[in-house]
């Protein structure tokens, strides 16, 4: 696993990025309508929640696979800081092992949630089905797999060295 698949999680990476921070940004635009229709217009709109809840659900799994890249996730690294160095080493792997595990889980159910809702209609907004509202999960988690996968064989990507396109090095 080499040069070809790091980049081609650097395109990964920038796309889920944008993804994550444009429904937190619609997530925080949707919101005060809903509110404001509610208590200011006495008139309750039906698709602020759900979209809300969409975009909740998109920047937490997506957000997530972002951060874990990044290398920003929380971490509590109270107890593998005081550890030696190969220690910390094996925490680590154990860790990506675990993580890889949930991934896998999240994975698994995510997707056959998806496939159980995907008929059923959402009443509030009626534009997707309860399914696809829930697509960010399997895809949040195959997108943290392929992270794991690139940190596991690569190395943290925050730790490499960044070559920028067109220099020769």
């Amino acid at each position: 696993m080499g040069e070809g698949y790091s980049a081609v999680m650097d395109v990964l990476y920038r796309i889920a990025m944008w993804v994550a921070g444009v429904a937190l940004l619609v997530m925080v635009a949707v919101i005060p309508v809903g509110i404001f229709a509610r208590y200011v217009m006495n008139s309750a709109l039906s698709w602020p929640e759900p979209i809300a809840i969409l975009c909740m659900v998109t920047f937490t799994f997506i957000g997530a696979a972002v951060s874990y890249r990044a290398g920003s996730h929380i971490a509590v690294s109270m107890v593998t800081d005081r550890l030696g160095e190969g220690a910390r080493r094996f925490c680590a792997i154990l860790a990506d092992i675990m993580l890889m595990a949930i991934s896998l889980f999240i994975l698994w159910y995510g997707t056959t949630l998806c496939y159980e809702l995907w008929e059923q209609p959402v009443a509030e907004f009626p534009l997707l089905s309860a399914g696809e509202n829930y697509l960010p999960l399997p895809i949040g988690s195959a997108i943290t797999l392929l992270f794991i996968l690139e940190k596991i064989c690569r190395g943290p990507q925050n730790q490499r060295s960044v070559v920028m396109p067109g220099s020769t090095s």
